[in-house]
């Protein structure tokens, strides 16, 4: 079986999320309150470690109020 598991992008996407809260002027408590996501899972999100789930996606472009398309803008 293949690896379906991008390092890279999961890091980017990452790094996104955290671009765009940040510029939002959110903390990751703020985020995770406004997204109804576990703060411990928005910060491995915003580290690469895990492969987050679309509805975690849609949750977090919600709550940043931004297209959920924004989320992979890098």
């Amino acid at each position: 079986m293949t690896k379906i598991r991008d390092d890279n992008f999961l890091e980017a996407f990452g790094n996104r999320v955290r671009e765009l809260r940040k510029g939002k002027g959110f903390s990751q408590y703020e985020l995770s309150y406004e997204s109804n996501i576990p703060k411990s899972q928005i910060v491995r999100i915003e580290q690469g470690e895990i492969n987050t789930g679309i509805s975690s996606v849609y949750a977090i472009a919600n709550a940043l109020k931004v297209k959920p398309a924004e989320l992979f803008n890098f």
